[in-house]
C-alpha cells in the first residue's frame, strides 16, 4: 500500500520532469531522436560535449534513477506505474538496439528499467503495449 511519503516522491519526480531543461531533453529523446541504426544511437551516446548527448544522458539517467527507487523499495511500485510510463516507452523505443548495445558496451541498456519489466507485471504490460505502439509507428515510417 502506498504511503504519503510515496506520493511525495512521485510528486517530486513529476516536478523534476517539468523543469525546462528536462522538458527539452525529454522532447529530444522521446520525440525528435529516432535513430535508424545502432551507429546513430552510439553517436549520441558517445558524443560527449554535444547537446544531444547531454539530453540523452539526462533523460536516461533520470529514468534509471527512478527505477532504482522502485527496485530498492523507496517508492510503491503500483503508485509508480500508475503515474509513470515514459521509462517503459523509452525502453521499448530503443529495444531493437539492445543486443548490439550489449555487444558494444558489455552492458544492458536501461538495465534497471529492464529489471522492473522482469519483476512487475504492470511494468511488463506497459512495456509490451509500448513496444507494439513503437513497432507499429516504425512500420509506418
Amino acid at each position: 500500500m502506498a504511503t504519503h511519503a510515496d506520493a511525495e516522491l512521485i510528486l517530486k519526480l513529476y516536478t523534476i520532469r517539468t523543469e525546462e531543461t528536462m522538458r527539452k531533453a525529454r522532447h529530444f529523446v522521446g520525440i525528435e531522436f529516432n535513430p535508424a541504426t545502432f551507429e546513430e544511437l552510439r553517436a549520441v551516446q558517445t558524443g560527449l560535449g554535444t547537446q544531444e548527448n547531454a539530453y540523452y544522458r539526462q533523460v536516461m539517467s533520470y529514468w534509471e534513477m527512478a527505477a532504482s527507487f522502485v527496485l530498492r523499495g523507496a517508492v510503491d511500485p503500483d503508485l509508480f506505474f500508475e503515474s509513470n510510463s515514459e521509462n517503459l516507452f523509452l525502453c521499448a523505443k530503443f529495444h531493437h538496439f539492445q543486443e548490439e548495445h550489449e555487444q558494444a558496451t558489455g552492458r544492458r541498456m536501461m538495465a534497471r528499467t529492464g529489471k522492473l519489466i522482469e519483476k512487475f507485471p504492470a511494468a511488463r504490460a506497459g512495456f509490451e503495449g509500448a513496444l507494439k505502439a513503437v513497432e507499429a509507428r516504425r512500420a509506418k515510417a
